[in-house]
């Protein structure tokens, strides 16, 4: 061994073996670096989260009257039903319809509808809730785009519409305020 040259501090072998540790965990925190973005990106945005349930409050609501709310960026249609809607739409023969459904099914408070207001043929809005637009032959929700009719539970009755009107998750919290989602 010459004298001008020192010892290495460890073998040559050992020192390879370190610097291939050293580059694998360099790629390995480098790897998740990157990909934590790219999974992240696909969790629900904040705006989305803060929409995941609403709370409506029925007390100003008056018999015959239906509001809109907007819940996941859908429009739900509440509607207080009179005592001759709500007769009706438990009279009606639900096990001859196309998407059979008993109005009981449907409601957790019989005074009270909650729907999602998107018309199942093709996904238009239809018209019912207010005063003035024409609700069809059944007292619901008319779709024009297509001619597809609703009764006053939301079941489709007539025209292209294939299934009812989708009841969203909800629960009454008290007598007068429900949260949907």
């Amino acid at each position: 061994m010459p004298a001008s040259s020192k010892p290495l501090p460890f073998p040559p072998a050992e020192r390879r073996d370190f610097l291939g540790l050293l580059a694998a965990s360099t790629g390995a925190v480098g790897a998740a670096a990157l990909a934590w973005p790219m999974l992240d990106s696909m969790n629900p945005a904040k705006d989305v989260l803060a929409l995941a349930s609403i709370e409506v409050d029925l007390s100003p609501m008056e018999v015959g009257q239906s509001i809109t709310v907007k819940w996941r960026g859908k429009p739900v249609f509440i509607r207080y039903r009179s005592e001759e809607e709500i007769q009706q739409a438990e009279r009606t023969d639900w096990q001859s319809l196309r998407d059979p459904q008993s109005d009981a099914e449907r409601v957790k408070n019989s005074a009270f509808i909650v729907v999602v207001g998107i018309c199942t043929h093709l996904g238009c809005v239809p018209l019912g809730q207010k005063d003035t637009s024409e609700r069809g032959a059944y007292g619901g929700w008319f779709c024009p785009c297509h001619g597809s009719y609703y009764d006053g539970s939301g079941r489709a009755r007539q025209g292209p519409a294939p299934k009812n009107l989708v009841v969203p998750p909800y629960d009454f919290i008290d007598d007068t305020t429900i949260r949907i989602g």
